[in-house]
């Protein structure tokens, strides 16, 4: 301990995130300034990694929740030299590593992407159930922790009360939160919206809450050793900290405390920049630079981590030597792999609802894929997921040996506690609820794409067949939402999701072998409440002609040179199979049906494959029980499809079919009414 160096490496902090902001004139100076000391301390005394390897799976991890106190972790990291002098001088800037947002960058050191506030701790939740699930199956040496960094505006967050219910309830004493309590937002002080006791709050939630002066290095360091002997409860450090410390004013006031420097450059807030650095011990000529005695002091601490580090991996190799098989085992977790799964052996029987087909597809996985989280948000008895509970059992306080998470109502925060999973490693997410529900989803499933994470979001009631609950349980809207991310290419330029509305059981299937084989996006099966017809198999297998389905689209029924090609998914192929067959009868019209699960996936094929499926020079009719924008872009100007473009209505789902036209009789009418028109069209 050393408090000289300590309090110049604090404010080395503090002047590195003043000049960034600076230098970009944009940014978040003064949230960074107040906690630039717990950070210090946190890493310098606290943090366990290997700076040699940091990618290293037993490493501590920091989740992030205020992506707007970058400039904090890249000034922390900066001194770990993690960065660069140039990264931070660049920081905001086209091709720089320091964007406004951390994003995901695990040889630097950075956990998460950042994004709205809530999200950042949640998906640390997220990371401590993963460590204590692995923990609970390879022992009690995998005793890494995760932190959590958490601001006003993260705390106020509704997705906070999940997140913060969650942990509480399952006892991860794995996870150490520090709470930079300013008093200070964007606009206002936190006094002007909110007179709750955070304190109390957390309590109540069963967590162990400490509040320290969070520029007391004495307190810090307690409240940190406290929280890493805690076995029973994950812990809240409320540290009060002063937004924009060591802030000056042109006449050499202090200038701290205020509103107008938490979101802009000091030298637009009434401070003063050059003032402010020198109270720093900064140059203003050089504000970029690592002071000389912080620089030598961290260099010397990185040697110790590393040594420290060292030591743990000759334990954990000792472990591996008395345990071969288990080692084997974490190994396999870790690397992202699956088992050899026969999906075809699954048996279903005739005419399933696809969530029930799901449901006999996640009893397999229960019993064949040891490394994977299944989770509903109070809905596992009807959006099925209970197939896998039901092999299983759930998370406990104590008992992490099951392998469901009952998150309760909380879309939001369960779909973020699965991205924390993924981001940690060695184990499959899956989270379920109700497809309208996916709504309160968004933002988690944005970043879900936005990192690349191989989360599987399971959405039953996929249709205005819900029925009786009427306009407010039925997705119209919502698949057309989902299959904008097909349309939206990540960093590594590929499609940022991928979207499955299987037709039958055998897509079903095929949809989660898609699904689980896609390890770098996240993706998302819809899947019907209602029985669906099982499509007719042309061969021997309905489940190797479905799996003609991963390439995206292709066609369950074929006629050499048809007068129509009909395009759908999920429940409207077997609507369309009923129609075919009624206007073969009548009309003598003879048709090709497209399934196509996956628009975005279905336009990576072949231009080639892609007009094999569906011919630019045929008539095109696509039927969607949702907007009609979901086909559009495949049957093209000329094509027509029909949907819904009003909310639903409360009646039994038959009913419901009958007066919306989704009927093998009314479909059939309206594409005969189709192909007139467009003979018409021709005359």
């Amino acid at each position: 301990m050393n408090k000289k160096i300590d309090q110049q490496a604090a404010d080395n902090i503090r002047a590195l995130a003043v000049a960034m902001v600076e230098k970009a004139n944009s940014g978040h100076p003064g949230g960074p300034m107040g906690g630039a000391d717990f950070m210090h301390i946190l890493y310098s005394e606290f943090f366990n990694y290997d700076p040699s390897d940091m990618t290293w799976p037993f490493r501590d991890r920091f989740f992030m929740d205020a992506g707007h106190l970058s400039t904090l972790m890249y000034a922390q990291y900066y001194l770990l030299g993690n960065y660069e002098k140039k990264d931070v001088e660049s920081f905001r800037q086209w091709g720089s590593i320091t964007p406004g947002h951390p994003e995901v960058d695990v040889a630097r050191g950075i956990e998460n992407t950042s994004g709205p506030l809530g999200q950042g701790h949640t998906m640390g939740v997220g990371a401590a159930i993963a460590a204590k699930f692995l923990e609970a199956r390879f022992g009690d040496w995998m005793n890494h922790k995760i932190y959590g960094f958490i601001s006003d505006g993260g705390i106020q967050e509704e997705i906070s009360q999940g997140a913060g219910r969650i942990a509480g309830h399952l006892g991860l004493s794995n996870f150490i939160m520090f709470f930079d309590s300013n008093d200070i937002q964007l606009s206002t002080a936190t006094d002007e919206v909110t007179t709750e006791d955070t304190a109390m709050k957390y309590e109540a939630w069963g967590w162990n809450v400490v509040t320290i002066d969070g520029h007391n290095h004495e307190a810090i360091r307690k409240a940190l050793t406290d929280a890493n002997n805690e076995t029973e409860r994950p812990t809240l450090i409320i540290g009060k900290t002063i937004m924009g410390k060591g802030c000056l004013a042109a006449d050499g006031s202090m200038f701290e405390g205020h509103c107008e420097l938490h979101g802009q450059p000091i030298g637009n807030s009434g401070a003063d920049y050059t003032k402010t650095l020198l109270n720093l011990g900064a140059n203003p000529e050089s504000p970029f630079d690592k002071y000389d005695d912080v620089s030598a002091f961290y260099e010397t601490l990185l040697k110790e981590k590393t040594a420290k580090a060292a030591e743990k991996k000759a334990a954990i190799e000792t472990w591996r030597q008395g345990n071969e098989a288990l080692a084997n085992k974490l190994d396999y977790f870790l690397s992202g792999a699956l088992p050899d799964l026969d999906f075809e052996s699954i048996e279903h029987k005739a005419g399933l609802a696809t969530r029930a087909a799901s449901s006999n597809v996640l009893g397999y996985l229960a019993e064949h894929v040891e490394n994977m989280i299944v989770s509903s948000a109070d809905l596992s008895n009807s959006d099925k997921t209970d197939g896998f509970l039901k092999k299983t059992s759930a998370l406990k306080k104590g008992d992490f040996s099951g392998s469901f998470l009952q998150a309760g109502v909380a879309e939001l925060t369960m779909a973020c506690i699965a991205n924390g999973i993924a981001l940690h490693g060695g184990i499959i997410p899956v989270v379920a609820t109700f497809f309208v529900f996916s709504d309160y989803m968004k933002p988690a499933i944005r970043l879900s794409g936005i990192q690349e994470l191989g989360v599987k979001y399971v959405w039953t009631h996929d249709a205005f067949r819900v029925g009786e609950d009427g306009p407010t349980h039925q997705p119209v809207e919502q698949e057309a939402q989902i299959r904008l991310l097909e349309k939206l290419k990540n960093h590594s330029g590929k499609n940022s999701f991928l979207a499955l509305r299987p037709a039958d059981s055998a897509e079903t299937a095929v949809a989660w072998k898609m699904a689980l084989e896609n390890n770098n996006t996240p993706s998302g099966l819809i899947l019907s409440r209602q029985g669906i017809k099982d499509l007719p198999a042309n061969g021997a297998s309905r489940y190797q002609e479905a799996l003609a389905a991963e390439k995206g689209g292709y066609l369950v029924k074929e006629v050499e040179n048809p007068d129509a090609v009909l395009i759908a998914n999920g429940s409207e192929v077997a609507t369309l199979i009923e129609a075919a067959k009624l206007l073969e009868e009548r009309e003598n019209i003879k048709v090709n049906i497209a399934s196509v699960i996956s628009e975005g996936l279905f336009r990576l094929q072949s231009k080639e494959y892609q007009e094999s499926v569906i011919p630019k020079n045929k008539p095109l009719y696509g039927l969607t029980a949702g907007l009609p924008v979901n086909l559009e872009g495949l049957v093209g100007e000329n094509g027509r499809v029909f949907g819904l473009n009003h909310f639903g209505y409360s009646a039994p789902a038959g009913v419901l079919d009958d007066k919306f036209g989704f009927t093998g009789e009314k479909v059939c009418q309206n594409v005969i009414e189709y192909l007139n028109e467009t003979s018409m069209a021709k005359i």
